[in-house]
């Protein structure tokens, strides 16, 4: 069948796809940007026995010819690799554009030219809505780019279309609202509301009125594999979520309720997000994943945050609690 390649493969949600795809018998190939230090990211966290069975390919997006060299021989190709950091995006633009838009560019070209693919899984975010302009939000819904990071998905998102349309690449665009889950960093919310709930009483946030459609990490993974099985989803975009919000305020209470601890919300001004940036409700119609490949979310919040927080209880020592990452 051929190798599958997961760009991003050492993030966050990456590593659990390439670790659910190792399972399902597939070959996988990741591509890790370069480092010195030949640090696999997440992937790393890894049981042995998979990643032994990982074709580590070292590299960046911004590179097409190395790009070239992870496609080749590849038939179906995850492409999970971006800059995602929103606050970092305000501070470094160029970075977002040069990796989400021309690192997309470099593979699409790459996949256009090896002509050996048969399903490209784009991945997307439900921050190119920006604030909802009617709930729940389907994909049709209008885009807006409400930050340096969700103007580069969109330009991202619509490269992977026009490879569609103009070339008959056989693109499926995956569009996540907010994933959490083991393994994700501290700049997240989740895991910041848990590991400050550990550390202490005080839990130091940006706003809190914001709404947010959270999905478990696992209910994501199966997302992705289940749309590159769907021939139907090609030259499609198509939201996975839940079709539920909470605000964040809320969500303190139940994470801490869910480990058994008091606290307090101190809102500090350097996590606000700038007026006109804040997308203040996101909150997803899953309609047409549930039409087409019968995927709806099998984890309720409360059973994911009760693993991502045992998780974060057994894990929380390799992380740096306390900082504001960007």
């Amino acid at each position: 069948m051929g190798k599958v390649l997961v760009t991003g493969a050492g993030g966050f949600i990456g590593s659990h796809l390439v670790e659910e795809l190792v399972k399902q018998g597939e070959e996988v190939r990741a591509l890790v940007r370069y480092n010195s230090r030949d640090d696999r990211g997440l992937l790393e966290e890894l049981p042995e026995d998979i990643q032994s069975q990982i074709e580590m390919i070292p590299g960046d997006l911004k590179d097409p010819d190395g790009v070239k060299k992870a496609v080749k021989g590849c038939h179906k190709i995850f492409h999970l690799g971006a800059l995602i950091a929103i606050p970092y995006s305000y501070i470094h633009p160029f970075d977002f554009i040069q990796t989400n838009v021309l690192g997309t560019a470099h593979l699409l070209n790459a996949c256009l030219e090896e002509g050996t693919v048969e399903r490209f899984i784009h991945t997307s975010t439900s921050e190119v809505y920006g604030t909802a302009q009617y709930i729940p939000i389907d994909e049709k819904h209008p885009l807006q780019a409400q930050s340096p990071y969700a103007a580069s998905k969109i330009a991202a998102d619509k490269l992977a279309e026009s490879y569609n349309l103009s070339f008959g690449l056989p693109i499926a665009t995956i569009r996540p609202f907010n994933t959490f889950g083991p393994r994700q960093s501290l700049r997240a919310i989740i895991p910041t509301i848990i590991s400050q709930a550990i550390h202490g009483k005080k839990i130091r946030l940006g706003n809190v009125e914001p709404r947010r459609d959270f999905l478990f990490v696992k209910d994501t993974v199966r997302g992705f594999i289940e749309l590159a099985k769907c021939s139907k989803a090609v030259g499609k975009v198509v939201n996975i979520g839940t079709g539920r919000d909470i605000s964040i305020k809320e969500l303190v209470k139940k994470i801490l309720g869910q480990m058994g601890k008091g606290g307090e919300i101190k809102v500090e001004g350097r996590r606000i997000r700038p007026e006109k940036s804040e997308v203040m409700q996101l909150i997803a119609d899953i309609g047409l994943a549930k039409k087409l490949f019968k995927w709806a979310p099998r984890y309720t919040l409360e059973d994911g945050l009760k693993e991502t927080i045992e998780w974060y209880r057994k894990n929380l020592s390799r992380f740096r609690v306390g900082s504001y990452p960007l």
